[in-house]
C-alpha cells in the first residue's frame, strides 16, 4: 500500500516526468467510465464489397442485419453501386456524401468483403478510402465499434478480414475480437439468398452478438476512451498561441 501511494504521489507531482505537459496530463479514472443509457437504439452501418447480382458478401451482410435488428440495433446498409473511385470525383458526389453522412450517423459498423486475389475487393477498399480520417476537428470513425467478415469462393481464408482489421485500427475504431470467414460461400446460401444452418451461420450470430455487447459497453464513453494526451497537448498549445497573438495585438 505504501508503494502504491508513493507511486500515485510521484505521478501527481510529475517531478520525474520532465517531458510531460502537466495541463494535458490526466490519470485514467474508473469514475469516468460510468455508462449511461442513450435514448436511441445502437446505430449500425453495414458495408459490403461486391456489385454482383448474386453477391455473397451482400447476402451475408443482409443476414447479419436481420440478426442485429433482432438484437435491438437500428441498421442501415450502404449500397456501393455508383460510388466513384477515390480521387476520380469530388467529395461532393451524392454517393460519397451519403456514405459520409451514414458514417457520422453510425455508432458501430460491419465491413464484409469477398476475398479476391488473396485480398479484399477494390469496391470494399474504395468505400473505406472515401471515409475521411479527419473531418474538420472530428474523426468520423474514431471510437466506433467494428466487426469484420469475409466470404470466399474456395477454402477458408482470413486474408480479407486481416486487412479489414488493419484498416479498422488505422481508422481508430474498436474492432471486436471475433470475426466471420465463410468458405465456399456458394454452398452456404439458398436460392433466396438466405444463409443455411451451419457452424458458419452460428459464428455470424456470435459476431453480431459480440458487436452489440461492445457497442453497448462503449458508445456512451467513446469520447473519453479515445481522448489522448498528445491531442490535449496540441489543443493547449494552439490555445496558448491564440492568446499570445491577442496579447501581441
Amino acid at each position: 500500500m505504501h508503494v502504491a501511494n508513493e507511486q500515485n504521489h510521484r505521478l501527481q507531482s510529475l517531478d520525474d516526468l520532465p517531458n510531460i505537459l502537466s495541463a494535458a496530463f490526466e490519470i485514467p479514472r474508473f469514475e469516468s467510465l460510468q455508462l449511461s443509457a442513450p435514448s436511441h437504439k445502437p446505430r449500425v452501418l453495414m458495408l459490403y464489397g461486391s456489385l454482383r447480382d448474386k453477391s455473397y458478401s451482400r447476402f451475408l451482410t443482409f443476414e447479419a442485419a436481420k440478426l442485429l435488428d433482432r438484437f435491438g440495433a437500428e441498421v442501415r446498409i450502404f449500397d456501393p453501386s455508383g460510388l466513384p473511385l477515390p480521387d476520380d470525383s469530388s467529395a461532393d458526389h451524392p454517393k460519397v456524401q451519403e456514405l459520409r453522412s451514414l458514417t457520422e450517423w453510425s455508432e458501430s459498423q460491419v465491413w464484409c468483403s469477398p476475398e479476391r486475389h488473396g485480398s479484399m475487393t477494390g469496391i470494399m477498399k474504395a468505400q473505406i478510402d472515401w471515409i475521411p480520417l479527419n473531418s474538420g476537428a472530428v474523426r468520423p470513425t474514431q471510437g466506433k465499434t467494428l466487426a469484420v467478415m469475409q466470404v470466399s469462393g474456395g477454402s477458408q481464408s482470413f486474408n480479407a478480414v486481416n486487412q479489414l482489421r488493419l484498416l479498422g485500427r488505422w481508422m481508430r475504431m474498436i474492432t471486436i475480437p471475433n470475426q466471420s470467414s465463410v468458405a465456399k460461400a456458394y454452398e452456404q446460401f439458398d436460392d433466396a439468398g438466405r444463409m443455411k444452418p451451419s457452424p458458419y451461420y452460428d459464428r455470424v450470430v456470435d459476431v453480431m452478438e459480440e458487436l452489440m455487447k461492445f457497442t453497448l459497453l462503449t458508445r456512451s464513453i467513446s469520447d473519453y476512451l479515445v481522448n489522448r494526451y498528445s491531442e490535449r497537448k496540441e489543443d493547449i498549445s494552439m490555445l496558448e498561441a491564440r492568446v499570445n497573438l491577442k496579447k501581441a495585438i
